[in-house]
């Protein structure tokens, strides 16, 4: 698909033998081969380490908790992801699109869908953390696996029928209302109203709720951890509920980690969308927000020990021997 020298001059086209045809951008061989390895291999880091994760958390029976199953949830979204951004890739490099107005509205959902998705989840996450760390009597009861796995079907039930909506209402599949976009163009055009609707709905109203549970949380750890702290400097002994209530505030540290790093991702894709800015600026943003679905399962691998005896259990071949979904992983072991 590359253009030789010669062709420079040319006006090339997405579809030549359509007459509202969108112009082709130019990119040189070596542009079009360092572009495609790149996403290749952005690719398949995403699928692979979120991957990783989904088949840790399914198959370990010990890591079958309520936080842990979010921990799924958004691991099954960054994956999904991962797989959808060959596409993403493709529309990219070349400056066209080749597969059809159907599937572009299709395709338009779906990526929506799983951005949202991976926002509820943290939502989940950050209300998980601020239970079990500001409540901790309550936990068992108010926050089971049952209730877990309702809220995250509930998530992704909400985060499709807002993505289906936010797309139809605008206009992607009714090609009336897509006349000025030439053919071979796929790119969401959103009016005022949807767009400051998805500004509070899809950024400032969950960013707003989770800043503030985590502010909750870092406080609440923040005196634990000197109480603690005072227990032990003091020679007395930390009973079970201490060590436990240092644990989850780790976990909750931990968990705040990968909610920084998406808003991290986030703030300027969506401070840059509601702007005049260059569609170079809006693309490298984006794939800024895609880089992400590859950077949590390193935040595990940082910061979980569970999460690295589980990836050479399953690099090794060893959960395929018997009863290796029982091992505990959280002490030393040998299968």
């Amino acid at each position: 698909m590359a253009y030789e020298i010669t062709e420079d001059h040319e006006t090339q086209y997405c579809f030549p033998a359509i007459n509202s045809s969108c112009i082709k951008g130019k990119r040189t061989r070596h542009e079009y081969n360092v572009l495609y390895v790149f996403f290749s291999l952005l690719s398949t880091w995403t699928v692979f380490l979120n991957l990783l994760v989904i088949i840790s958390i399914s198959h370990f029976k010990k890591l079958h908790t309520p936080t842990n199953l979010i921990i799924l949830s958004l691991a099954v979204a960054d994956m999904l992801i991962g797989l959808v951004m060959p596409i993403e890739a493709i529309k990219l490099i070349e400056m066209c699109w080749y597969f059809g107005d159907t599937f572009c509205g299709l395709y338009s959902i779906f990526i929506a869908m799983l951005l949202s998705a991976s926002l509820s989840n943290l939502v989940l996450i950050a209300v998980d953390r601020y239970v079990a760390v500001c409540h901790p009597l309550l936990y068992p009861q108010k926050i089971t696996m049952t209730k877990t796995l309702i809220s995250i079907c509930l998530s992704w039930v909400c985060s499709s029928t807002y993505s289906t909506a936010f797309v139809i209402n605008n206009g992607y599949f009714d090609i009336s209302r897509r006349t000025y976009l030439c053919y071979g163009e796929c790119y969401l055009m959103m009016g005022f109203a949807w767009r400051i609707t998805d500004l509070f709905m899809c950024f400032i109203f969950p960013c707003i709720l989770i800043i503030s549970l985590y502010l909750r949380i870092f406080y609440v750890v923040h005196q634990q951890v000197k109480v603690i702290n005072t227990l032990m400097k003091g020679g007395k002994c930390i009973n079970e509920g201490s060590v436990r209530r240092k644990s989850e505030s780790k976990a909750a540290l931990t968990l705040g980690i990968i909610v920084t790093v998406y808003l991290l991702c986030w703030i300027p894709y969506y401070i840059c969308s509601i702007s005049a800015v260059s569609s170079i600026t809006i693309n490298v943003l984006t794939w800024v927000v895609y880089i992400n679905s590859g950077l949590n399962p390193m935040v595990y691998a940082l910061f979980y020990p569970w999460f690295k005896k589980t990836v050479k259990l399953i690099l090794t071949l060893k959960i395929f021997q018997p009863a290796s979904s029982l091992v505990n992983i959280f002490t030393e072991h040998q299968l």
